[in-house]
């Protein structure tokens, strides 16, 4: 359903159970951004309404899903971490060239989102079948449908907004991209690295 042409490797679990504190900051730092996203969507592009509201609604999920992997760092008795550089959403937003039309450049972010949320969705899949601890295998697994959906509004709107056919070719280059990066991650504890 993702698309993904290679998945993660699910020895990924392993490295983050050895450090679950690791991977729950970095989580809750991809739902601040996914949050920032939206809103910068709707800051760049106000002009589309269908796409202001549900960014509208995307921001308010998203930093609740922050509450919500903010609240589980607190329950195991630690601190938020400071934020990292994610190298998996610097490698891949070099992508497609800078510059073009609004619309262009539009149908890029949306495409970039899209695959973000589609990695996640599929990471947090591993983790609701693997994980040990059974409380954060049930905290993913009810995150997952929710990535899923972001995937396919990401798409949507891409697919709406831009020429279909050159949208669809777009997504399967950036889906071969993306799986070029990926061979070089899924070696450390964090939601897409």
């Amino acid at each position: 359903m993702l698309g993904l042409k290679l998945p993660t490797d699910p020895r990924w679990v392993n490295i983050v159970e050895k450090n679950i504190e690791e991977i729950l900051t970095d989580h809750a730092f991809c739902e601040q951004k996914a949050a920032s996203t939206a809103i910068s969507l709707i800051v760049s592009f106000p002009e589309y309404t269908d796409l202001v509201q549900e960014m509208t609604a995307l921001v308010k999920e998203e930093i609740s899903h922050f509450k919500m992997v903010h609240d589980k760092i607190i329950a195991r008795g630690w601190a938020l971490g400071r934020d990292r550089r994610d190298d998996y959403v610097v490698q891949l937003i070099n992508f497609f060239p800078k510059g073009g039309n609004r619309t262009t450049q539009l149908v890029h972010r949306l495409l970039y989102a899209a695959l973000i949320e589609a990695r996640s969705c599929e990471r947090f899949r591993l983790l609701s079948e693997e994980l040990e601890d059974k409380e954060l295998a049930e905290f993913y697994k009810n995150l997952m449908a929710s990535e899923a959906n972001h995937y396919t509004m990401f798409l949507g709107f891409a697919r709406q907004y831009g020429n279909r056919k050159e949208v669809d070719a777009k997504w399967q280059q950036l889906l071969e991209y993306e799986a070029k990066i990926m061979r070089d991650l899924g070696k450390s504890e964090t939601i897409h690295g």
